[in-house]
């Protein structure tokens, strides 16, 4: 398949649904070789089987990114297959919403363990490839919550601040080998993210706030994937923040 990206290779983490299935399918239709990673086995072979019969090319990668060994296995994996990693797109997240007071902390350790330590153990395993090829993209995907806080989601907020920061600094420290990064902070999305809010009152107050208006899709934000790392080589996005045009804050 011919396209834009005819020749990389992407990775995409969370790649089972939502955000990850529909930049994986982006990305393959721009001609890029994608290994799809995730944990659920059954929805990454029907959405490698997607990708193939559109005309794509698709690698599925059965892992967790909280566990180091997984994020550097999925990588070698790939360049293994394809002999380099151009385009690392980490998207595996969780949002679990509550109060502080009364937490179950069990959430707060998924949210960390996912939204950073998932993050920085792929981005490590990547870094050595793309600075050896003084090529590469890495792409980060936060939220709006990384630069808002709000009552309700401080620990959801911290690990996308978190997100936020290192992107900065890796993209100082990257810039010497020709690798370029780009954080991606999306409003309300209609995925499945919402479903594994735990604190029930959390849940039924988002989920009416989403109701209340037109949500971003998916395809939404992988085509702001597909922008960004389809830029001249010269060109870094930095950032794009995209919002619901009736999303206030």
């Amino acid at each position: 398949m011919l396209g834009k990206l005819s020749g990389k290779t992407a990775l995409v983490t969370g790649a089972s649904s939502g955000i990850g299935e529909a930049t994986a399918l982006q990305l393959a239709a721009e001609g890029a070789l994608v290994a799809i990673a995730a944990r659920r086995a059954d929805r990454l072979e029907a959405l490698a089987a997607r990708i193939e019969t559109l005309g794509g090319k698709a690698l599925p990668l059965v892992g967790d990114v909280c566990i180091e060994e997984d994020a550097r296995r999925m990588v070698e994996a790939l360049t293994a297959s394809a002999g380099r990693i151009d385009i690392l797109v980490n998207n595996a997240g969780v949002m679990l919403l509550g109060p502080i007071l009364h937490a179950d902390t069990e959430d707060w350790r998924r949210m960390v363990n996912t939204n950073v330590l998932g993050l920085l153990y792929c981005t490590h395993a990547a870094l050595p490839h793309m600075a050896e090829a003084k090529s590469g993209h890495i792409v980060n995907i936060s939220s709006v919550a990384g630069r808002t806080a709000r009552a309700g989601a401080a620990v959801y907020n911290a690990t996308k601040w978190g997100v936020g920061a290192f992107s900065e600094a890796l993209r100082q420290e990257a810039l010497a080998h020709k690798i370029r990064v780009t954080i991606i902070e999306p409003g309300l999305v209609a995925t499945e993210l919402r479903d594994h809010i735990t604190h029930q009152e959390s849940k039924q107050s988002i989920n009416a706030w989403a109701e209340s208006l037109t949500q971003l899709t998916s395809e939404d934000i992988a085509a702001s994937v597909v922008y960004a790392v389809t830029q001249p080589w010269h060109v870094n996005v930095n950032e794009i923040l995209i919002r619901p045009t009736e999303q206030l804050g």
